[in-house]
C-alpha cells in the first residue's frame, strides 16, 4: 500500500434504506475527523443542490474524458446515460486535511473500491428491514412515479444479495440505533483516542 493512501469509510445501501441519514449523523458528530466525499455525477442538480458541495456536476463528455485519464477510483453508469463516480482527487483533498473520507455510494461502486483498495477500508451495508418497508419509504417521499419506485425496488432486491461482501451489515429497523451501530464501527476503525 502506498504511503499516500489513507483510510476510507464506505456506506452503501439500496435507495431509501437510510444511508444518507446515517452519513449526515456521522459527519455532524465528527466534523474534525470525517469528511464527505463529494461524488461526480452527470445528472442535473435537484432542488438546492450545489456544484462542488452536493456533487461535482459535469457533462457526460467531461465524465468520459476523466474516465480515460484514470481520474476515478470507481465509476458506474447507474442508470442509462447517468454516470456517478468517486474522483481520486477528492480522496487526496480529504486526506490532506487530516480527515477520513466518508463515501456514500452505490453497491457496485463500493464493491469495486474494496477490490481495488482492500487495505484500510471499512465498509458498512445499510439494509432496510424488508423490501415492503423500503417500498413504503420510497412511496412516502412522494418524489417518484410508481414505475420509478418499482425500478428502485427491483434494484434494491438485487443489491441486498451482495450484502455479505461488506465488513458490517446494519439493519435499519430504527434510525437512531442504526446510527449508533455505524458510529461504533467507525470509531473502532479510525480510533477513539483523537479529539472530535
Amino acid at each position: 500500500m502506498s504511503a499516500d493512501f489513507g483510510k476510507i469509510i464506505i456506506l452503501t445501501a439500496p435507495s431509501g434504506a437510510g444511508k444518507t441519514s446515517i452519513t449526515r449523523y456521522l459527519l455532524g458528530k465528527y466534523p474534525g475527523r470525517l469528511a464527505f466525499s463529494i461524488s461526480a455525477a452527470t445528472r442535473q442538480p435537484r432542488g438546492t443542490e450545489q456544484n462542488g458541495h452536493d456533487y461535482h456536476f459535469m457533462s457526460v463528455a467531461e465524465f468520459q474524458d476523466r474516465i480515460h485519464k484514470n481520474e476515478f477510483m470507481e465509476w458506474e453508469m447507474v442508470y442509462e446515460g447517468k454516470y456517478y463516480g468517486t474522483l481520486k482527487s477528492e480522496m487526496r483533498r480529504i486526506w490532506s486535511e487530516g480527515k477520513t473520507p466518508l463515501l456514500d455510494i452505490d453497491v457496485k461502486g463500493a464493491i469495486h473500491i474494496q477490490q481495488q483498495y482492500p487495505e484500510n477500508i471499512l465498509s458498512l451495508f445499510i439494509e432496510p428491514p424488508s423490501i415492503e418497508e423500503l417500498q413504503r419509504r420510497l412511496t412516502g417521499r412522494g418524489t417518484e412515479s410508481p414505475d420509478s419506485i418499482q425500478a428502485r425496488i427491483n434494484k434494491a432486491a438485487y443489491e441486498i444479495s451482495f450484502k455479505h461482501h461488506f465488513h458490517k451489515i446494519i439493519v435499519n429497523h430504527d434510525l437512531e440505533q442504526a446510527c449508533k451501530e455505524a458510529e461504533e464501527a467507525v470509531l473502532a476503525f479510525i480510533g477513539e483516542g483523537q479529539s472530535k
